[in-house]
């Protein structure tokens, strides 16, 4: 199975389209560059008034339905209720309530579009979450829709030294927009696990960025299943030397659904470290998957080392994914950088080696699926809940079959 899934692997890059580019120590990129201030400039204010109104023609916007978005990012969606919030959390932890005004509010997260600062100026009640020490137990946060528009915000403030893992568990239905503010201070470790399980009639906005202290070490699992429209942009700054982030994400469309990931990395700091592996499949008319993926590694940040990784699997012939890597390079002192985006069918080659050997042809998609996505799942480090992410992924495979076979 395991060769199977090697040659899974390298069929995506050969059958869709991939994007494939890396620049090593002191040589210059062969395609021009953008402008110096292509990201520098980039508009981040608390204001919504800074932004222009979002047609859907701007770049940030052009893959998302905006039509679909019920206001959030216009202004017109008045907050009519709020999510259910419940944390769990192990001795070492401190939670409050918060408001816009609170200190911490915007130390790690300034919006950098209309629809973050609306969620930043309009929420009533976020969460600050403390973290001293090493928890050997993850800090669960559960957020529950009930069909209402609402706003939130999220501060995790980890202290120097200190270790965590953090669940932030999204269920229900709602339309909702929203900011994470990750800090992680010097030489401490936090890994973020952000599942969007919604009901398929939700709509999801969210910003979340991460800023990491000297030698601070930073992991990001994205998971996105449910909702109507999910959009997420995952940041990720440096505020010393020697940090280290990797950011994971998983996305499984179905008919109709739009889950659109745009992340940000901007490495300012000498001497750090990031990557990135996120990877969707999609089944169904209507299905889209979008993957942004940004890096700007600014003239003070030599040293840097950094890649990232998109694949996109299509497992109708009426989904659709989009992936976009970008590098941005203002010095030529780096360690490494580079990038590679492949979107592409099953092959057929490879099921017919899969039943050759008596496996049927729905458990031959299925061991395709599931390896697909094993790379992702292994790195969560929660049992219970890669176990209840795997029965969803079954579940979504169940469809897709049933749907083939009734035709």
């Amino acid at each position: 199975m395991g060769a199977a899934l090697d040659t899974e692997r390298d069929a995506l890059g050969k059958q869709g389209g991939t994007t494939e580019g890396s620049v090593a120590v002191g040589v210059t990129p062969s395609t021009p560059k953008k402008p110096a201030d292509a990201r520098v400039q980039r508009t981040l204010s608390r204001d919504p008034e800074a932004f222009g109104a979002i047609t859907g023609r701007e770049e940030e916007w052009r893959f998302t339905p905006v039509a679909r978005l019920r206001g959030l990012h216009d202004g017109t969606a008045s907050a009519t209720g709020v999510l259910d919030v419940t944390v769990t959390a192990p001795d070492g932890v401190t939670v409050e309530t918060i408001g816009p005004e609170h200190k911490l509010v915007g130390t790690a997260l300034v919006p950098a579009d209309r629809p973050a600062a609306l969620a930043m100026r309009d929420f009533k009640e976020g969460q600050l979450i403390r973290i001293s020490g090493e928890l050997t137990e993850p800090v669960h946060v559960s957020l529950v829709g009930h069909g209402e528009v609402s706003y939130g915000h999220l501060v995790v403030d980890l202290a120097p030294f200190a270790q965590a893992v953090v669940i932030l568990d999204h269920t229900g239905d709602a339309t909702h927009s929203g900011g994470v503010e990750l800090r992680v201070g010097d030489s401490a470790s936090l890994t973020l696990v952000s599942l969007q399980d919604w009901d398929n009639t939700a709509v999801h906005l969210s910003a979340q960025a991460a800023r990491l202290g000297r030698d601070a070490r930073f992991k990001s699992v994205v998971v996105t299943l449910g909702g109507d429209l999910v959009r997420l942009t995952p940041t990720v700054s440096y505020a010393g030397p020697g940090g280290d982030a990797e950011l994971l994400g998983l996305a499984f469309g179905d008919a109709g659904q739009h889950l659109e990931h745009r992340l940000l990395v901007e490495h300012g700091a000498p001497h750090c470290k990031s990557r990135v592996t996120y990877k969707s499949a999609v089944q169904g008319e209507g299905a889209h998957s979008v993957w942004i993926g940004d890096v700007l590694i600014r003239p003070e940040a030599t040293g840097t080392d950094t890649y990232e990784l998109n694949r996109n699997l299509l497992l109708t012939a009426d989904a659709r994914a989009d992936s976009v890597p970008n590098l941005e390079i203002e010095t030529g002192e780096i360690a490494g950088a580079g990038h590679a985006s492949a979107t592409g069918r099953f092959d057929d080659e490879q099921l017919f080696y899969l039943q050759s050997r008596g496996i049927a042809p729905d458990e031959a998609r299925r061991i395709v699926v599931q390896g697909f996505f094993a790379e992702i799942l292994q790195q969560i480090g929660v049992p219970s809940l890669e176990e209840r992410l795997l029965a969803a992924i079954e579940r979504e495979l169940g469809r897709v079959v049933v749907e083939e076979a009734s035709q």
